[in-house]
């Protein structure tokens, strides 16, 4: 694997710590973050709530862009905060982006967690050199979605899970090495190779997911992610959950379009792994990872810091159902 500049993991958490709560994107109800501040309180952790996370803009933003980057920033430079949740997605991230320096995210390394619309910014802080989670957002941690949130948690705390999923009859078997970055398909593609990028050695796996979108927006956007600098490091992929998508075009399914697609990259490619909007296991985003795909499973393992715990995805749907 090309190694680049070394990506920082923040510190994990201890019993009693600070969590912050900001709304980056659309606007969420009261009631629902205090629901998710009283589920990360059960974490044994403190949930402080950002000033203006309950303000709203043009009947959709939590607050202009000026007021939701201040809630990063206050997130951000509060060193007794060790973890950032984010509310919800939508849209409305990219406005924050300019409006935050980079350096931030290196002088105040910690924990953020988000996904959909938040990609953008778990793209740009893995660009400044730090870790980050695709995971549960509030308003999910506050309904209980599980296993999402308990993983989250357990991951936090310390204990880093190595995936195991089933095999898909769509998957590319092979072996892969490289820092793991993508998510919502829509969100990434829209930064992916701009100067929010790794840094150009950096071997990538790539990771994506959409929701509600038709099948021929799909594949205009995979189309410019294989356009990108960015996608010639990608060493492998993982399709995650592709959800409410209209079948304009005549395939049997978003993997069989997507795969169709790398027919000229000798690359692994694991389908079916539950990331999305309905499904949302966390993933360390800027982690050196390898990604194992045959016939019968695929494996996805962190090389960093925390006790390795092994987690067979089915066997834990199956714990779920009983």
């Amino acid at each position: 694997m090309h190694q680049g500049k070394k990506i920082v993991q923040p510190s994990f958490l201890e019993e009693g710590d600070k969590v912050a709560l900001v709304s980056p994107a659309y606007w969420v109800p009261q009631e629902a973050l205090e629901q998710a501040a009283e589920a990360i309180k059960s974490w044994g952790l403190q949930p402080v709530i950002g000033p203006h996370t309950n303000s709203l803009n043009v009947d959709a933003y939590a607050g202009t862009a000026d007021e939701r980057a201040a809630d990063l920033l206050w997130a951000l430079e509060d060193d007794t905060i060790k973890a950032v949740v984010c509310s919800r997605g939508g849209y409305g991230t990219i406005h924050l982006l300019n409006r935050i320096p980079q350096e931030c995210y290196q002088q105040h390394p910690k924990w953020f967690i988000g996904h959909g619309d938040i990609t953008t910014l778990l793209y740009t802080i893995v660009g400044a050199g730090v870790m980050c989670i695709h995971g549960p957002m509030a308003f999910q941690m506050a309904s209980g979605q599980e296993p999402a949130s308990s993983i989250t948690r357990n991951i936090l705390f310390g204990t880093v899970p190595q995936y195991k999923i089933l095999g898909n009859p769509y998957n590319r078997i092979g072996h892969a090495e490289g820092i793991l970055v993508g998510g919502n398909l829509s969100s990434y593609s829209s930064i992916a190779g701009t100067k929010y990028r790794l840094p150009s050695k950096q071997d990538i796996i790539l990771f994506i997911e959409e929701v509600e979108e038709p099948l021929h927006n799909i594949d205009r956007l995979f189309y410019m992610l294989r356009l990108q600098l960015d996608f010639e490091r990608v060493k492998g992929i993982i399709f995650g959950t592709f959800n409410s998508i209209k079948y304009d075009l005549q395939y049997g399914s978003v993997e069989q379009m997507l795969i169709a697609h790398l027919h000229d990259y000798d690359i692994p490619v694991c389908c079916g792994f539950p990331v999305g909007s309905n499904s949302c296991i966390p993933l360390i985003e800027g982690a050196p990872c390898s990604l194992d795909v045959t016939t019968e499973k695929s494996v996805l393992t962190y090389n960093i810091k925390g006790t390795c715990q092994p987690y067979d995805i089915e066997k834990e749907k199956q714990q779920l159902i009983k």
